[in-house]
C-alpha cells in the first residue's frame, strides 16, 4: 500500500466538510473532477443531509462536483458504494482477484473509462483498505 500524501488545501475542504456535515472522513481524493469523500460506516447520512442540503451546500461552496462514498468493511459492499450509481449484476471475489459482471455494455464502459484510467482509480482506492492485486469487469 502506497502512503497518500495530502496537500493544505484538500485538509482544509475536508475540515470544512466534517464541519458543515458533521460526519467523520476517512479519506478524500480526486476522481477526474470530482471530489470524492470516504465517509466513515455509518455516516454517510449524515453526510448527504436531509434532501441532499449537505451535498449541495458544500457543491457551492467549493464550487465542484462531489461525490460521497460510505466506507464498509465488508469489500463487496465497498465496491458497491463506489461503483454507484453504477448498478452491476454481481461482484465476486477469487483470492486476490475482483471480477465484476454485468451484461450492459454502456455500464462496463462507464466503469472502465478510456485506457482503463477508471477501473484503475477504482482499483487503486480499493488496494488502500483491501489486498487485492487486480479488478476486472467482464
Amino acid at each position: 500500500m502506497n502512503k497518500q500524501t495530502y496537500d493544505v488545501e484538500l485538509i482544509k475542504t475536508v475540515n470544512l466538510f466534517e464541519n458543515v456535515t458533521k460526519a467523520r472522513v476517512k479519506d478524500a481524493l480526486y476522481m477526474k473532477e470530482l471530489l470524492t469523500f470516504i465517509v466513515f460506516e455509518g455516516d454517510m447520512f449524515k453526510a448527504l443531509g436531509k434532501n441532499l442540503e449537505n451535498l449541495k451546500k458544500m457543491e457551492s461552496m467549493l464550487k465542484r462536483k462531489i461525490k460521497i462514498v460510505e466506507f464498509n468493511n465488508d469489500m463487496v459492499r465497498f465496491i458497491t458504494n463506489l461503483l454507484y450509481p453504477y448498478k452491476v449484476d454481481s461482484i465476486t471475489v477469487d483470492g486476490k482477484i475482483v471480477t465484476i459482471r454485468d451484461e450492459d455494455v454502456k455500464t462496463k464502459g462507464l466503469i472502465i473509462g478510456a485506457k482503463a484510467q477508471n477501473l484503475r482509480q477504482y482499483e487503486s482506492i480499493v488496494k488502500k483498505y483491501f489486498d487485492i492485486e487486480e479488478i476486472k469487469v467482464v
